[in-house]
């Protein structure tokens, strides 16, 4: 990718298009319009976060080929930028061997993470990475017979595609099987009635290791990480995240070996969040996503360059700074409503306590569960910094519009 930038709406623009617009997607819109790039907002609905701030706005089934491929071929962006899994992953295979456009960080990398199948297999059978004990499954049946055949409990079931913890369950004994596996069909973002359990480890915590792969002043890609996230989850979803994380220096040592195999094997440029199980001296690998990360939020508050800047930097080429300015915490903001067009009352008080700061998404729909906003705070105390965010969320709440 050249690093010389054109002018937005101009025929020598720099075009990005990005494949759902949400919250994270709108965060790395606004970085790329910061660097003069021309953007293109993709979803599945109108007046996704992200549409609210691009230059162009498009609303089509991403999991449908002929409409993605439709768009693609009629926008001709330089770069599309996946931020969801569920797309037509095939199809931009096909669009990126004919050279019709470059997938961000590569065509092949978007089809493995699109499901829980395809990274799982990399991590454990491919690059020999320790996991959690696995099996998949294509039926209750199945799913039975793989907790009675070693897996045992307690337990974990999650559809095979999914995102923010949905149709993810714990299972503590044989009466839950039946809800589990009804919850994961509902939960999942397309429906193929596969489904991966996973037993459980004794871990201390989960990180987040933000792994950025950016071209040096020779043109190579370079590794570089930032420090590392903790986070707490709730059914599957992050509730709140800080940084750093304290662990050992050769737990992180190992982090940072296995994040840098899962990435440089999925290749291409950009930022991954590859989640890991930490004990000790012992490091899992859980997940990877090849772009920003929804517990990465809290590098808004934290570093120099975000998660998202670091994403737009790397994947037009230029050079990233992954260093920390401060610790700090976020905390999410629920809708606790179902509702359209949702008013967010105590934002003020929420914005009086100390060090914080609060990012509203925007979503026109709101739902009970479902993640409107973030607060963040900064403090040298991580402690300290987890406590405001969490005050702070805590005062906005969401009502019906009157």
């Amino acid at each position: 990718m050249t690093t010389s930038l054109g002018t937005p709406l101009s025929p020598r623009a720099t075009r990005v298009m990005l494949l759902g617009s949400g919250e994270l997607g709108k965060e790395v819109l606004i970085a790329l319009q910061r660097l003069g790039v021309e953007t293109i907002a993709v979803d599945r609905y109108d007046n996704a976060p992200g549409q609210q701030v691009a230059h162009h706005a498009r609303t089509i089934t991403m999991s449908d080929p002929a409409q993605l491929k439709a768009l693609i071929e009629a926008e001709r962006p330089a770069l599309v930028v996946p931020e969801i899994e569920a797309l037509a992953t095939p199809m931009l295979e096909e669009l990126e061997a004919s050279g019709v456009v470059r997938v961000i960080p590569t065509a092949r990398a978007a089809r493995l993470t699109m499901d829980r199948e395809g990274i799982r297999r990399l991590a454990a059978e491919t690059l020999g990475l320790p996991t959690s004990p696995y099996v998949f499954c294509d039926s209750l049946q199945a799913l039975q017979q793989a907790i009675d055949g070693g897996i045992g409990y307690p337990c974990f079931v999650k559809p095979v595609m999914s995102s923010s913890g949905k149709g993810q369950s714990r299972i503590d004994s044989a009466d839950q099987v039946a809800a589990a596996w009804q919850h994961a069909m509902a939960g999942g973002r397309v429906s193929h009635g596969r489904i991966i359990v996973e037993g459980m480890i004794d871990f201390d915590y989960e990180i987040t290791l933000l792994t950025v792969r950016a071209l040096d002043a020779d043109g190579r890609v370079q590794t570089s990480f930032c420090e590392p996230i903790g986070h707490l989850q709730q059914s599957g979803d992050y509730v709140e995240s800080w940084q750093p994380q304290p662990m050992s220096a050769a737990a992180l040592a190992r982090a940072r070996e296995i994040a840098a195999a899962v990435t440089a094997d999925l290749g291409g440029q950009g930022l991954f969040g590859v989640e890991l199980f930490v004990k000790g001296d012992e490091v899992w690998f859980s997940e990877v996503s090849p772009r920003p990360h929804d517990t990465g939020m809290v590098t808004m508050a934290t570093q120099w360059q975000n998660e998202f800047e670091l994403h737009a930097r790397a994947i037009l080429g230029l050079p990233v700074d992954t260093s920390l300015k401060t610790p700090g915490a976020s905390a999410v903001i629920y809708g606790g409503v179902d509702s359209r067009g949702v008013v967010f009352d105590g934002v003020a008080k929420a914005l009086q306590v100390p060090q914080t700061d609060l990012r509203l998404f925007g979503k026109p729909e709101s739902f009970v569960k479902r993640r409107m906003g973030v607060a963040l705070a900064h403090h040298d105390d991580v402690d300290t910094a987890r406590s405001r965010a969490r005050q702070a969320a805590a005062c906005v709440v969401a009502r019906p519009a009157d």
